[in-house]
């Protein structure tokens, strides 16, 4: 079984979709709770030549039915269908700090070999904090990797890093599988499921967000905003680990 299939069966009780947005970076759906996801337009069809399927109408499914797009090979239908599984995650909060992914790396990497896959803000700093710093990139700038050196980098880190865009595009187990037994692993970002089922399959550490204020959020996500505009009082980032300490 895969981390997504894990997840999908993990899911408790149904709800009801109130609302769905995908918009220029975020895609949001609101049923139990405010799920986000990163909306990735890239890949085989950049011109929106591929439509997303039920365009008018997911608003009237479940947030079940609606969690299933997270499996479809479109990756605008997948941002959705992992926006869905987020929206009914009833998030242990007690397991959870308020700690930054870019502290904790920049904490817990001193002296060692850190691979991230995906480019965050903080990287510049971790460069400075960290003993090595391998960054992966689908589409690198200057310093960073093309992802498909992943297999040459990974299993050198004693930490690794991935973005929660890794279960859109159905990487995330291959990465997982690169990773070495005895190196931490954190999944990070918005996208980012905040539930214990990540830790079966060798997941350290998960951060990323709750939604607080559903209509702020979809307010600011409507308007464009990156995922440093809706920081603040929209969501709280959380951190929650295997055995539930910092």
């Amino acid at each position: 079984m895969s981390v997504l299939d894990d997840l999908l069966a993990s899911l408790g009780g149904d709800a009801a979709v109130r609302e769905v947005r995908t918009c220029v970076h975020w895609t949001a759906v609101v049923s139990r709770h405010c799920g986000l996801a990163s909306s990735i337009h890239y890949e085989q069809h950049p011109h929106g030549h591929e439509s997303v399927r039920g365009v008018g109408t997911l608003h009237e499914r479940s947030a079940l039915e609606l969690a299933q797009y997270a499996t479809s090979d479109m990756l605008l239908e997948a941002g959705i269908g992992l926006a869905a599984i987020n929206s009914l995650i009833d998030v242990d909060e007690e397991r959870c700090v308020e700690l930054n992914a870019g502290d904790w790396l920049a904490e817990r990497g001193q002296g060692k070999r850190v691979a991230v896959v995906g480019s965050f803000p903080f990287i510049p700093r971790l460069r400075e904090e960290v003993g090595e710093l391998w960054v992966l990139e689908r589409h690198p700038s200057e310093g960073e990797l093309l992802a498909e050196e992943a297999r040459n980098v990974i299993p050198q880190a004693d930490i690794v890093a991935i973005t929660g865009t890794a279960l859109i595009n159905h990487t995330l187990d291959e990465l997982l599988a690169l990773c070495r037994p005895e190196s931490s692993v954190m999944i990070l970002g918005g996208s980012t499921p905040l539930s214990p089922v990540l830790f079966d399959y060798g997941v350290d550490v998960l951060s990323g967000t709750l939604v607080v204020n559903t209509d702020l959020v979809l307010t600011l996500i409507s308007q464009g905003a990156t995922f440093r505009q809706i920081k603040g009082p929209g969501v709280r980032l959380l951190t929650m680990t295997s055995s539930g300490r910092r």
